[in-house]
């Protein structure tokens, strides 16, 4: 018997609420997978291009097997909200917690990534065939399908600008858990004289909201126990910015700042490699006066060009204010870096590097590039002839570059693939290595417009850099040379495809 009047509007409304909540919902599963798998992971790129393709892929098996589903519609749409609560909201906790514990974690992921998007690809055809009977079916297609588009656009844009950062991973995943089981237990509810067991599927619901509300309250606790087993120290600070997973651990020897699960440094040693950035190509220039730091937010690299004091502004540019905010506001990190965010003379820019050189029309005498490994396309294009360009545009004739450029050792041929892509720009190339404890041997490549004399002048204090060990940085074994490498662009990558190979061999 069809509903009638404000009743059969309210079931229609009711029903469609829940096409936008549930268009919502697994979109953000599928953007909690994905994120959470580049940060575990690594490459970004592969990681959303196969969860969403995998995902997708489910959602086909989820309408195919809905065709099954022949009475009782109403029960099996709640029964699979309340599936798709658990199953979605559990997911990221499940997987932090697993990363270090298993072999097979990709199994795991791909398994939790393709129950979840079978389920959701159950409630869409569902809620087609419970409203066929009450909307004309031109008016149902359209009404569907705007309120499913409207419900993923909600969460695209909601899901990096707040979620992220204010709930960060666990807690956005457990409060669209609990919104799903929500939305079945209001179904349940009002329509609890139509369907069957509504006994049952009311305590299910909740029993459900009560797991994952305990899920939401405890999620700090469990990202904690989950990032303990994964750093061998003390976990001091953790925290999920829009781009990126900020964690630091504490010894009784030293900090370490991880991103994403990568070293960043360790202060037992940092100040060989940020001696070895600097220094080699500062220290030669007459008179340096301006300097521009792309990535560094940790301030260390500024740290070392305040040394100088001819040095007139620095211009720090990093994508993540949460890591300049935090190694400005920390006490302690703002110790290590001897305060140098503070300086009068830093001027620090919150955005994307490769936009901000491409509309600067100012020129230093130094400019620093010290980005992370290029270990996916994002971080790829950072090391691209067309970024170098535009470095070269922003350089002053007298002055020179470097750039951080991985281990000449582990990943020996996408170290010169850096040094030739700089060359191919016609900048003249300095190549130089220096031994740094907590990563082993780690490059760098120097390059100026014209060859630089070697003058070194170096400031006082320094505790690694000497004229001597200058010299012996330049010099490679052969076990780190490579001929003939190609130069890297933004249409071939060629240097993030060889950096995955060459680490992957190494860490295996």
């Amino acid at each position: 018997m069809k509903p009638s009047g404000d009743k059969a509007s309210g079931f229609q409304w009711l029903l469609l609420i829940s096409v936008f909540i549930v268009a919502t919902c697994g979109l953000i599963y599928e953007l909690v997978a994905g994120t959470l798998a580049s940060y575990l992971l690594g490459d970004s790129v592969t990681q959303f291009s196969t969860i969403i393709g995998t995902y997708l892929f489910a959602m086909g098996i989820g309408s195919y097997l809905s065709r099954f589903m022949k009475n009782h519609l109403l029960s099996w749409f709640i029964s699979i909200e309340l599936l798709v609560g658990m199953v979605g909201g559990f997911s990221a906790g499940i997987l932090f917690v697993v990363f270090e514990q298993v072999v097979y974690f990709r199994v795991i992921l791909y398994t939790l990534v393709i129950l979840t998007g079978t389920l959701v690809g159950l409630e869409l055809p569902l809620l087609m065939r419970i409203l066929k009977d009450r909307i004309e079916f031109s008016d149902l297609v359209s009404r569907i399908f705007t309120f499913d588009y409207i419900g993923a656009l909600f969460a695209s844009l909601l899901f990096p600008l707040l979620f992220i950062p204010y709930l960060g991973l666990l807690r956005t995943s457990f409060f669209f858990g609990f919104l799903n089981v929500v939305v079945a237990w209001i179904v349940a509810y009002r329509f609890q004289y139509e369907i069957r067991s509504y006994s049952r599927l009311k305590w299910s619901a909740i029993v459900c909201l009560l797991f994952l509300a305990a899920g939401f309250i405890a999620s700090e606790k469990l990202t904690a126990f989950a990032e303990s087993l994964t750093y061998p120290d003390k976990v001091v600070y953790a925290k999920s910015s829009p781009y990126q997973r900020i964690v630091l651990t504490k010894s009784q020897m030293d900090w370490r700042l991880f991103l994403n699960g990568n070293l960043q440094f360790s202060s037992a040693d940092e100040y060989r490699y940020h001696e070895a950035l600097i220094h080699p190509g500062l220290s030669r220039l007459n008179h340096p006066e301006k300097v521009l730091v792309l990535g560094g937010g940790d301030g260390m690299a500024v740290r070392e060009i305040l040394k100088y004091p001819t040095l007139k502004s620095i211009t720090l540019v990093d994508l993540d204010k949460a890591m300049t905010d935090l190694f400005q506001s920390n006490t302690t990190l703002a110790r290590l870096n001897s305060n140098s965010l503070a300086s009068g003379k830093v001027k620090v820019i919150n955005t994307d590097a490769f936009v901000w050189i491409r509309e600067s029309k100012e020129h230093f005498d130094f400019i620093v590039v010290d980005f992370p490994d290029p270990s996916n396309y994002s971080l790829g294009k950072l090391y691209t002839v067309s970024f170098y360009r535009e470095l070269q545009r922003l350089l002053n004739t007298t002055g020179c570059l470097v750039v951080q450029s991985t281990s000449p050792y582990v990943a020996c041929k996408s170290f010169w693939i850096v040094d030739e892509t700089l060359k191919y720009t016609g900048l003249y190339t300095e190549p130089y290595h220096c031994y740094v404890p907590s990563f082993g041997e780690w490059g760098f490549v120097m390059a100026s417009k014209k060859p630089l004399v070697n003058n070194y002048h170096f400031p006082n204090g320094l505790r690694f850099l000497n004229e001597e060990t200058a010299r012996q940085m330049k010099v490679f074994p052969p076990d780190m040379i490579v001929r003939g490498s190609p130069h890297n662009t933004l249409n071939n990558q060629v240097l993030v495809n060889t950096f995955e190979k060459e680490w992957a061999y190494y860490t295996r």
